[in-house]
């Protein structure tokens, strides 16, 4: 099994990826709803970081470190550099904290020195205020924001023709790779016939919502 699919059962499992009515931030009523945050156990985390690592290795994508904008991107971020170390490729990581230390040692980053490219870490974009600041807070150090890898892409329109996902690469020229999209939530949903009122309802947002497949 293809490890996006493999990742979407995971998800359901884990009850992180559910089904019904959900109203999203832009008012909508969604028939599904992903909270990453539920991977929250060790085993769970575990799991889910072995698949932002295949998603990272599969992108090809040139990189020196990684960066987890808090809060959300602190655990991945350093799960991420533990699977991929794992994998054979370690690498420096580092987050940032809300607000800047004047003592010890200083500064708004914690872990590695910002140096080179730089892959930021997020569980999903939504209006990408995480992303704008991790990016601005790279630049500073001298560093190249060099792509974002996130969970899930909804791939849903926001305000414009653009989805978050496609306003993040417009704007800052970078790629965002996702473990799963909403594609691969469809996928899946086809092929499991106890999930066949599920897929009727997530097809019909993705038509009313959607953006084209970036893949």
């Amino acid at each position: 099994m293809d490890f996006r699919q493999e990742f979407i059962e995971f998800a359901v499992r884990q009850d992180v990826l559910r089904f019904g009515e959900f109203q999203t931030k832009a008012g909508r009523l969604s028939p599904y709803f992903f909270d990453a945050g539920l991977f929250n156990d060790g085993a769970a985390l575990g799991r889910l970081a072995e698949f932002y690592a295949k998603a990272i290795t599969t992108s090809g994508l040139a990189f020196d470190s990684l960066f987890g904008p808090a809060y959300k991107g602190i655990p991945l971020v350093a799960v991420i550099a533990v699977a991929l170390a794992r994998a054979g490729r370690n690498l420096p990581f580092s987050f940032n904290r809300k607000e800047t230390k004047d003592h010890g040692e200083g500064g708004s980053v914690v872990g590695a020195s910002l140096a080179g490219r730089v892959l930021i870490v997020d569980d999903v974009i939504s209006a990408g205020t995480s992303v704008r600041e991790s990016v601005e807070l790279i630049r500073a150090a001298g560093a190249t924001p060099c792509g974002v890898i996130v969970a899930l892409d909804r791939m849903e329109r926001g305000g414009g023709d653009l989805s978050a996902v496609q306003e993040v690469e417009q704007d800052y020229g970078m790629p965002v790779i996702a473990v799963a999209s909403l594609d691969d939530l469809l996928a899946f949903l086809r092929h499991r016939s106890d999930f066949s009122q599920k897929e009727a309802a997530v097809a019909r947002y993705r038509e009313e919502y959607g953006v084209a497949s970036g893949r």
